[in-house]
């Protein structure tokens, strides 16, 4: 078991409910998590939460992995107050309920959290991070927001920016081979429209076997089979994030 204050990747997930290491702020209108590593650094990664909000235990857990491993990391509430999604909620509403949380229109609060994090956290290379509606919007910016140095989309929702594929910065696409909302077609799409569009370093990887969400999964979903994968995910996330911060 690794050290509880220095968690290593492989243990994260590893544990039934989590409180999180870090602290709720208040950055101008919008609430965020943030949790900050033990030794100072310039490097920052936010992180960009799914449709169940900011206030996911797993994606907490992810927060905390990056600060263990050197970054200050920050989860914001892209969704400014409104309701996250709820696995109780009728999924008949669900596209009502999206069009109000456009992945496309996090600009303004994006801004706010690089401000945040350069003049009070002192990060000067900021890189991102999101799963599933997070990592769409992680294409999304890395499509046009110049601050940003990377990114890493987790099974992102290709149809949200299908047609766009000319990033600016070194991004990094994670897919799962069985993932119900993303089929294969897309990603074979995608690679072929970043082949001819993408001047700058990307990365398509698709983990066999594995299903929607697996990276930030927890331990009670996790099967034994599925583990190596959900680790080398994590682990190729860190690697990706330290290439290019």
């Amino acid at each position: 078991m690794a050290n509880e204050s220095r968690p290593c990747p492989c243990d994260i997930g590893d544990r039934f409910d989590y409180g999180g290491r870090g602290q709720e702020v208040q950055v101008e209108h919008i609430k965020a998590y943030v949790c900050k590593p033990p030794a100072g650094t310039d490097k920052a990664v936010i992180v960009i939460h799914d449709i169940f909000g900011w206030q996911l235990p797993n994606t907490r857990y992810m927060v905390d992995m990056l600060a263990a491993n050197g970054y200050i990391a920050i989860c914001p509430d892209f969704f400014v107050g409104q309701e996250a999604w709820k696995p109780s909620n009728d999924w008949a509403t669900f596209d009502e309920w999206l069009k109000t949380r456009n992945a496309g229109k996090i600009d303004k609060e994006v801004d706010v959290i690089l401000k945040y994090l350069s003049e009070q956290c002192g990060a000067k290379k900021i890189g991102v991070i999101g799963f599933c509606w997070g990592g769409a919007a992680v294409q999304h910016l890395m499509l046009k927001n110049p601050h940003l140095k990377t990114g890493v989309s987790l099974y992102g929702v290709i149809r949200f920016f299908e047609d766009r594929s000319s990033l600016l910065h070194p991004t990094f696409f994670i897919f799962a081979e069985k993932d119900d909302y993303i089929p294969l077609e897309q990603v074979t799409l995608l690679e072929q429209k970043l082949k001819q569009n993408c001047k700058v370093d990307y990365k398509v990887k698709i983990y066999p076997g594995q299903t929607h969400g697996f990276v930030h999964r927890k331990r009670e979903d996790i099967n034994p089979q599925d583990k190596p994968y959900i680790e080398e995910g994590r682990k190729d996330m860190i690697n990706w994030l330290n290439k290019y911060l």
